[in-house]
């Protein structure tokens, strides 16, 4: 079983717009299924689509299933199928050893910026940069699921 051990944070936008950043990525990824146990996301990049299965949080853990399709199966499944969705930029940056995804979110949830990172179990010692602010892993308004259907503009 495939198991994501993952930690959220908010990011300082100050320090963000100042950081040297490589080029983000653009996802679209919608939800086929959306319910508050298990998810279906199919998620549709510049050159590839996923469709990823992710099951019941136990903490920040959950069994998660990821599959690269064809492309352009992603984008029709996401046209035809998705009940809700989101877009977001990701960028990567290596810190410390560790990988930090941080998606700055656009349409109804533009101005929220969240980094992640995965861990390979609960307690992996890690160093947070100058510019992840407050701990979002356990506020589940953070998860992209549910802010495909309550997006952050209408908190």
């Amino acid at each position: 079983m495939g198991i994501e051990i993952e930690r959220k944070f908010l990011i300082n936008h100050e320090k963000w717009n100042k950081l040297d950043k490589p080029t983000g990525k653009l996802y679209k990824q919608g939800y086929i299924l959306n319910e508050e146990n298990r998810t279906v996301r199919i998620r549709v990049t510049d050159n590839a689509a996923y469709i990823t299965l992710k099951g019941k949080s136990e903490g920040i853990s959950r069994s998660e299933y990821e599959y690269q399709i064809p492309k352009d199966n992603g984008e029709q499944i996401l046209e035809q199928f998705a009940i809700s969705s989101l877009e977001k930029t990701r960028y990567n940056i290596n810190y410390n050893g560790h990988l930090w995804e941080i998606d700055v979110f656009d349409g109804d949830n533009k101005g929220l910026i969240v980094a992640e990172i995965e861990l390979e179990n609960e307690d992996e010692p890690f160093e947070k940069p100058d510019w992840v602010t407050e701990e979002v892993s356990y506020d589940s308004r953070y998860t992209n699921a549910l802010l495909s259907i309550k997006p952050y503009n209408s908190w």
